[in-house]
């Protein structure tokens, strides 16, 4: 009887823990979020390191963004990607090839700038994690597990600066054991930006191939 009282405070108070656990990350993710809606805009310059010991993939390199609202434009890879808020126009200067989408969704299970600070709020449970220090800066991680079981995510973790409520990075583990890890190297918010830098001007690349997806 003994055991079994101890078995059932044990198993109500993992729950309780549980519960507030999930409680203080939902609270702290939407603090980041509020934060970040509170800028202009935000110019971010990361590291993206891709990761596959299985497949003996190992890759590194650096990329920038700069968002406002929903629209944003990103180099990474080699391609820029330009989202005006309704349209996406991914450019490969090694392809020569423009290719443009009406939906910026790419795929459901990527994490796009414009959803970066938003995309928990549906899919996804979460719990507090570590927290780290990391050259003088604490880093509370956050841990997103995808609800859909199907998902091509096993889970995302979000490291926060708590002092600035400021992204440090972001780790998305897939279901084939991929790591992604974004670093964010700096940060600036409300920068002036040029009025026609979410505008794509096809004249620009009359020598590319323009490929229409929908």
């Amino acid at each position: 009887m003994k055991n079994l009282i101890f078995l059932l405070t044990l198993v109500m108070s993992t729950f309780s823990f549980a519960q507030n656990t999930s409680v203080q990350a939902k609270a702290l993710l939407d603090e980041v979020s509020e934060k970040i809606k509170s800028y202009d805009n935000i110019s971010i310059d990361f590291k993206f390191v891709l990761n596959n010991s299985k497949e003996n993939i190992n890759q590194e390199t650096r990329g920038d963004v700069i968002m406002e609202g929903d629209k944003y434009v990103m180099n990474l890879l080699g391609f820029t990607r330009i989202f005006d808020g309704k349209t996406l126009y991914t450019i490969s200067p090694e392809d020569e090839e423009v290719t443009i989408s009406s939906n910026n969704s790419e795929d459901e299970n990527t994490i796009s700038p414009s959803k970066m600070l938003s995309f928990y709020k549906d899919g996804y449970s979460y719990k507090m994690d570590i927290e780290q220090n990391i050259q003088g800066r604490k880093i509370q991680y956050v841990k997103l597990t995808p609800i859909d079981s199907n998902s091509e995510l096993k889970y995302v973790l979000l490291g926060i600066d708590i002092k600035t409520k400021h992204i440090y990075n972001l780790i998305e583990i897939g279901s084939n054991d991929t790591k992604t890890t974004l670093t964010v190297n700096s940060f600036k918010t409300n920068e002036p930006l040029s009025k026609t830098l979410f505008t794509f001007d096809e004249k620009k690349y009359s020598d590319y191939f323009i490929n229409r997806i929908d």
